[in-house]
């Protein structure tokens, strides 16, 4: 396991050695000692060392910076992974980054974002932009901004904006959308299944839960799905189409044809 001095402690997070004693003394980490008695810092001693001072600098309670810092601690890794490691928080959640795999915990709610390379041993801090009103709406346009380049904060934005108003359907959507299109079929069943009771059984909702069930290869599901949108909003043409599709798999034709004949109908007006 890597160890890294006071001073690489003062290069790599730019602290100075004042602050990290005070930190220390706080019992925020405990280092180990060295052959001459000096401190000998772990990769999560380092996480926690600059997280500790942020959350201080922004005048967070001890109590809270210390609880925080406990359950952060515990999905660190020992060293710093050859793929690079970044922990980012969106909300109230910590999103833990290795490589292509990524964890939640729990640490708080302030947020930060820590980014490494190994390659250059260096370790910088990164203040995620998050909006300035924790409002349903600014969650839901943050979550759009951030879905071209990074889905899976997107996500947890989307969650966030649904947690503060479940109604918003936009929000249930996107989210439900988003997980579809990262094959994550069960969850997006999930989510829009959650989505149906504060959205009122919006038609939008029952025909995206219908799509996942088509992939997910529940035919009959799909088709009182869909049914079941068509009762919210019968010119929905695009669910007809569908529900045409289906029934034709489902040895149907004299419902497909009927299905099929109100697309034509409806679509005439496109």
């Amino acid at each position: 396991m890597q160890r890294y001095g006071v001073h690489d402690v003062e290069k790599l997070l730019r602290l100075p050695r004042s602050t990290i004693r005070s930190l220390v003394n706080a019992g925020f980490v405990s280092p180990d000692r060295g052959p001459r008695g000096a401190w000998q810092f772990s990769f999560q001693d380092l996480i926690v060392l600059r997280t500790a001072q942020e959350l201080s600098a922004a005048k967070v309670p001890h109590r809270r910076i210390t609880k925080s810092m406990r359950e952060l601690r515990k999905s660190l890794p020992e060293t710093m992974p050859l793929s690079g490691l970044r922990i980012c928080a969106v909300a109230d959640r910590v999103v833990v980054k290795e490589g292509v795999r990524h964890w939640q915990a729990d640490s708080g709610q302030y947020l930060l974002a820590f980014e490494g390379d190994p390659a250059s041993g260096s370790l910088s801090v990164v203040e995620p932009a998050q909006p300035a009103d924790d409002s349903a709406h600014d969650w839901f346009e943050k979550a759009m901004e951030l879905e071209g380049r990074d889905a899976e904060a997107a996500l947890l934005a989307y969650e966030r904006a649904i947690a503060l108003d479940p109604t918003l359907l936009d929000a249930q959507i996107n989210h439900g959308c988003l997980l579809h299109e990262a094959g994550r079929l069960v969850e997006a069943e999930d989510a829009y299944r959650r989505a149906l009771e504060p959205c009122r059984n919006a038609p939008a909702v029952f025909f995206n839960l219908a799509a996942v069930l088509e992939d997910l290869g529940r035919k009959q599901d799909a088709v009182n799905a869909y049914n079941d949108a068509l009762q919210g909003d019968p010119r929905l043409a695009d669910c007809h189409y569908n529900l045409a599709l289906l029934y034709e798999d489902l040895g149907r034709p004299k419902d497909a044809l009927r299905h099929m004949a109100q697309y034509r109908k409806l679509s005439k007006g496109r």
